[in-house]
């Protein structure tokens, strides 16, 4: 890594607003099947990539029902789906030097790093990691009425329409850049 990036101020890395879908809640036993990133410049929130992809399982014997219905997935749309290491090298790519942002950031976190250290893919973002969840409730005396931190919570209190079933991860990212607005505009 070479030294200006070393000194790259915090506030000047783009934000890696990333969301996953998996196989369930546990990321030592399930998979990720899906990623969504929106790679933004945060200064101005513009998007400056996104990338998406759904991830062919390998592990089919220990899905979570409940996780697949609300994903909806189906072994015909991820028939040919690429592998999670040519996912994670695509992801580790895009995200060099970036700082991770996902509503419920343990979740999403414990998945990603799960994948880098499965795939061997290199994780070059910054360690920091931003929680929108964490945001909004920071703010939540401001929000009169708003009575879960949910992100379909945070949707429908801010106007923004929520994320259709099945869930599409790039969907998800999608609605968290449109709340991370909304909260900072507060």
């Amino acid at each position: 890594m070479n030294r200006k990036v070393n000194a790259m101020n915090i506030l000047e890395r783009p934000l890696a607003i990333t969301d996953v879908e998996t196989t369930g809640l546990d990321a030592h036993i399930h998979e990720i099947i899906e990623l969504g990133l929106l790679l933004v410049d945060q200064k101005t929130l513009e998007i400056v990539d996104e990338y998406e992809a759904k991830i062919k399982p390998i592990r089919l014997d220990v899905m979570n029902p409940q996780s697949l219905e609300v994903n909806g997935y189906n072994e015909t749309d991820w028939q040919n789906a690429p592998s999670l290491q040519s996912v994670m090298d695509i992801y580790a790519t895009k995200t060099q030097h970036a700082l991770f942002v996902a509503h419920n950031v343990t979740f999403d976190w414990s998945f990603i790093d799960e994948a880098f250290k499965r795939t061997g893919a290199k994780n070059r973002m910054d360690y920091h990691r931003i929680d929108l969840l964490t945001i909004a409730w920071s703010r939540v005396n401001q929000f009169h009425g708003l009575t879960k931190l949910s992100l379909d919570a945070l949707c429908e209190y801010f106007d923004i329409p929520k994320e259709p079933r099945p869930h599409r991860a790039i969907n998800g990212v999608r609605n968290e850049l449109a709340v991370l607005q909304k909260l900072l505009q507060v």
